[in-house]
């Protein structure tokens, strides 16, 4: 009884790689074999902030240290926890592992195995159904059956005996047998016909058994360790749950439903695959090029991605291609189908986020802290909407390393919102002259320039850093994304792991932030995309923080694209300003003051950025790198933008061979390694620090 004994305290949990770990105090509550936690013990009372259902979970010490651990719910959720030291670890591991294995026991108790019964998956359907009409005469059993076989009364043993597991295999084995005979079969098909290999019944049929046996492998994976578990009385040091690898090979990437011997990253030497994560970053060694904001001309592209068209006449093709995808399955190496691509750059997309340059200026005219944080939260809120081009979920180019982005926003100074009290300091005549040397002498414009320069700065894992700066106002912005995408199933998440920071030269201060998820949902029908997530901004000089969630919609009911905000004063824990709505719709602001404000999203103008016609660009450059890309998907010609891609991936790949081969790092041209992070190489706050040490030893 005094091991299953209710416990709590303080653990450290961990949340991503920007928020990192963050103290947490937790309860385990044995009788109903939960595990909750919450923001402190003074929060006890309040409705948890996460619970996981301990029955079927497995509890793993971590080999990383002997403070860490893992706790792997059925449900697939999972908590990675740490400790105060090693005792206290194994207190909550054995007490975890008892209650677990308690509520484990009991839902076998109360649910029987299944009664015997075996099905067809042909039979499912009805006689007026496509696929029964068009092969009336085949027999879905001979291509894959499944069965569940009760064992005899009396035989049911608590615990799982070694014979039983090699049985379990055995039929494991069976069923990966008669599943590859299944695609084998399939595959034989001809291309064209009456009963094809691409007929969409069929793609189904091996994206779901393929599905099917991956999970299969998991779960028998799970048996195995608790096997061990109740063999030795707890988990070996350093078991972890972890996915098992796919049965199918990725060496083919698709086009038009049929197979292409693209090079597979996956076969490239160890060398080549690491070398952009392991090589140490050497100083810039390419020639930087100042980009003259009067050779940018106003921007007359608009591509938007409104044709739902091509993705229903490619619905084959995803089906292929998800049939070799595991849940989970890290896509950064995975080439998509070239049909599903916007006719843009992800560097141009990050600078598509920049469109509402006047809120972005605004944020430095606020008179006070408070409000300059408010300020750069409805910015930030704002710059979500016009980076997403139309509805319909289509996904950027994969910058090349090397790549980049400059373009640039003229706003009129009369456009800009300011305050009749704002501190608005001028600059000294030299430190004008210097800051804007740019501009041939000019010292009076009716403009601000917002200027901006993209870099793909890594390849494995893919980074790209950007920057901005309006050296009028002083302000500047430094970001650095590193996206991760894994496959959910029906859907695909991109994790932005990065940070960025917003520096307001004039007040001396810093803002950091960091950006949401983004999900593809619907990929077999209509994709659309929503974003989800936790985002913080944080000001250490002011301690002035906001609080951002973007809502998922729930399974049942909810709104779309919802989003909830604060933003309070740490030091006095007061909230000055409220935000909700939707983040391509309407957000309400509501201030301390009792004030009310709605902006509507799809009424703000945009302004259109300046960019370098194609022929004054350099040859890696977003737009003339994927000219011939873009202009094959706007004339609809997929066969021909997929030729196009694929010789761009392809000279990239020779690239990196040759620079493994030759043992050469790969040097960036405007953004250098800083820790975990990339700062461009010029920015703002050195230039304006020079400045003032020049005036200050002249004087």
């Amino acid at each position: 009884s005094d091991h299953m004994e209710n416990i709590y305290g303080y653990l450290m949990k961990y949340t991503n790689l920007v928020t990192g770990w963050q103290y947490r105090f937790f309860v385990l509550n044995n009788d109903a074999g939960l595990l909750e936690y919450f923001v402190n013990e003074q929060s006890r009372h309040l409705k948890p902030r996460g619970t996981l259902q301990l029955a079927g979970a497995v509890i793993s010490p971590s080999d990383e240290d002997s403070h860490t651990f893992t706790v792997n719910a059925a449900s697939g959720e999972q908590y990675k926890l740490r400790a105060t030291d090693a005792k206290e670890r194994q207190h909550w591991v054995s007490r975890l592992q008892i209650c677990t294995q308690h509520h484990t026991e009991a839902i076998g108790k109360n649910n029987p195995p299944l009664k015997s019964r075996s099905f067809s998956l042909a039979s499912q359907g009805s006689a007026n159904s496509p696929g029964v009409q068009r092969r009336p005469s085949q027999n879905a059993v001979s291509f894959f059956s499944v069965g569940h076989h009760r064992l005899p009364a009396g035989k049911r043993v608590p615990i799982m005996q070694p014979d039983h597991l090699v049985d379990v295999r055995e039929m494991m084995s069976q069923a990966e047998g008669q599943q590859r005979d299944l695609i084998r079969s399939i595959e034989c098909l001809p291309v064209s016909g009456h009963l094809t290999s691409l007929d969409q019944d069929l793609l189904m049929l091996k994206a779901t058994s393929m599905a099917t046996m991956n999970c299969l492998n998991d779960c028998f994976h799970i048996l195995q360790l608790q096997h061990a578990s109740q063999q030795k009385g707890s988990l070996p040091a350093g078991t972890a749950i972890s996915w098992l690898d796919p049965k199918i090979s990725l060496a083919n990437h698709f086009k038009n439903g049929a197979a292409q011997n693209f090079p597979a990253e996956v076969n490239k030497p160890a060398s080549v695959r690491e070398e952009q994560s392991i090589a140490e970053p050497c100083q810039l060694t390419r020639e930087t090029e100042e980009i003259n904001p009067d050779e940018e001309l106003e921007d007359i592209c608009d591509d938007k991605e409104d044709d739902l068209g091509a993705v229903e006449e490619q619905r084959s093709v995803i089906l292929h291609l998800l049939s070799q995808l595991k849940l989970g399955m890290d896509l950064t190496r995975v080439v998509l189908p070239t049909f599903i691509l916007e006719k843009r750059s992800l560097l141009e997309m990050y600078a598509d986020f920049m469109s509402h340059p006047d809120l972005f200026i605004a944020i430095t005219n606020g008179t006070t802290p408070e409000e300059r944080m408010i300020r750069f939260v409805e910015y930030y809120l704002t710059s979500f909407h016009e980076g997403r081009k139309g509805a319909i979920a289509k996904k950027p180019y994969n910058p090349i390393i090397g790549e980049t982005f400059h373009c640039s926003w003229r706003m009129p100074k009369s456009d800009v919102a300011t305050d009749a009290g704002s501190n608005f300091s001028a600059h000294s005549s030299s430190e004008q002259v210097t800051l804007s040397k740019d501009r041939e002498g000019q010292t009076e414009l009716d403009y601000y320039t917002v200027k901006f320069v993209a870099e793909q700065v890594s390849h494995h894992p893919p980074v790209s850093g950007f920057y901005a700066e309006c050296i009028e106002r002083k302000m500047c912005v430094n970001a650095h994304v590193w996206t991760k995408s894994k496959f959910l199933g029906m859907s695909i998440g991109v994790t932005m792991i990065g940070e960025g920071l917003l520096s307001l030269l004039e007040h001396g201060e810093e803002y950091t932030f960091s950006l949401p998820c983004a999900y593809a949902r619907s990929i077999l029908t209509v994709p659309w995309v929503e974003l989800g997530g936790k985002v913080n901004i944080n000001c250490a000089k002011t301690g002035y923080s906001a609080s951002i969630n973007f809502h998922t919609k729930p399974f049942y009911g909810g709104k779309l694209h919802r989003v909830t905000g604060e933003v309070k004063q740490n030091m006095t824990n007061t909230v000055v300003c409220r935000v909700q709505g939707e983040w391509n719709s309407v957000l309400e602001f509501t201030y301390s003051n009792g004030e009310t404000k709605y902006v509507d999203l799809t009424k703000l103008s945009v302004t259109r950025k300046r960019v370098r016609p194609l022929e004054k660009q350099g040859p890696f450059e977003s737009r003339r790198l994927w000219q011939h890309v873009t202009e094959s998907l706007r004339d609809g010609d997929i066969d021909k933008a997929t030729e196009h891609k694929r010789a761009l991936e392809e000279q990239q790949r020779n690239e990196e061979r040759l620079r493994a081969e030759t043992e050469t790092p790969w040097c960036t041209k405007y953004f250098l390694k800083d820790g975990d992070g990339w700062v461009y190489h010029k920015p703002l706050w050195k230039t304006v620090s020079t400045v003032q040490t020049q005036q200050t030893d002249s004087n």
